[in-house]
């Protein structure tokens, strides 16, 4: 049988063979098997998101949006130990965050107590010009948000939006020439643009997720 990684079944132990190596993706892999509650495409989704968002942005704190898990929050940390610590920001977190986090500290005890959680959301959350904002599937008009939040701070941002909101999301005129997905986030990078900010403009593989479209960018006087 293919193991698909964009499935939303959950790794488990029986899992641990497909991540045997010693990279630290796959000590990641192990550590989230040995939680047993977490659906396999979020571990991709993490990591792609991830080190891709740590390739330009280093240091800050992580303020993780809409982080359900706060797999994205710990993998930033991992991924580049001089952030001091990480926010994962989700009204409603699914209860079983508690073991993935639990076992990531196992895992890597540095981990401790940096790892913090914000039940509000993030129009509640005060951001600064050091923060790194980044949020894996930001449902609709999310997205907008988090931007305007970020950018008025003057923070960096790394965000990969899903379930676009077709009567409330701004397509810029552009849905004549694209798909109207495809035109509103054309559109935020375009809103980016002028307002300041560097944009880099990636995806991740698409049999991980069909809404693989990330949007990073940075105020133009720092990276």
């Amino acid at each position: 049988m293919t193991f698909s990684r964009g499935s939303h079944n959950r790794l488990t132990e029986y899992d641990l063979g497909r991540f045997a190596g010693d990279a630290l993706f796959d000590r990641l892999g192990r550590a989230v098997c040995s939680a047993g509650c977490l659906p396999r495409k979020e571990l991709y989704e993490a990591w792609e998101v991830g080190r891709r968002a740590r390739r330009l942005f280093r240091g800050g704190r992580v303020v993780d949006v809409a982080g359900g898990h706060g797999l994205l929050a710990h993998v930033m940390l991992l991924l580049d130990d001089s952030s001091e610590s990480a926010l994962v920001v989700d009204p409603a977190p699914p209860p079983s965050s508690v073991a993935i986090h639990e076992a990531l500290t196992a895992a890597w005890p540095r981990l401790g107590g940096r790892v913090s959680r914000g039940v509000e959301g993030i129009a509640d959350v005060e951001l600064s010009g050091r923060d790194v904002v980044v949020s894996s599937h930001a449902c609709g008009t999310l997205t907008d948000l988090i931007l305007e939040r970020a950018v008025a701070v003057g923070a960096r941002l790394a965000v990969l939006p899903c379930c676009h909101d077709l009567a409330a999301c701004d397509t810029g005129g552009l849905d004549g020439w694209f798909d109207a997905a495809l035109a509103i986030d054309a559109t935020r990078a375009l809103a980016l643009r002028t307002r300041g900010y560097h944009v880099r403009t990636q995806t991740i593989p698409a049999d991980i997720t069909p809404k693989n479209r990330l949007l990073m960018a940075w105020p133009e006087k720092r990276l």
